[in-house]
């Protein structure tokens, strides 16, 4: 329990509150960019890193089967 009493308009309090306002705005800025902006891309891009490898995958899978037999 505050037993002080609140702070004076115009006091540090009042800054504080402000400040904290403002950050809250940003973050919900960023939040949004993030998710309208870099998710997508991100996701994107990673389908295109996953189809890159599946391909790698596939070219080492058939070098193996093409070196499996009797060695001389």
């Amino acid at each position: 329990m505050n037993t002080y009493p609140p702070p004076p308009p115009g006091s540090v309090g009042d800054r504080i509150e402000e400040a904290v306002e403002l950050i809250e705005m940003e973050l919900r800025h960023a939040i949004a960019y993030v998710n309208q902006a870099v998710v997508p891309q991100v996701r994107k891009e990673s389908i295109s890193a996953l189809r890159t490898v599946a391909g790698k995958l596939r070219d080492l899978a058939d070098r193996f089967e093409q070196n499996t037999g009797p060695r001389p």
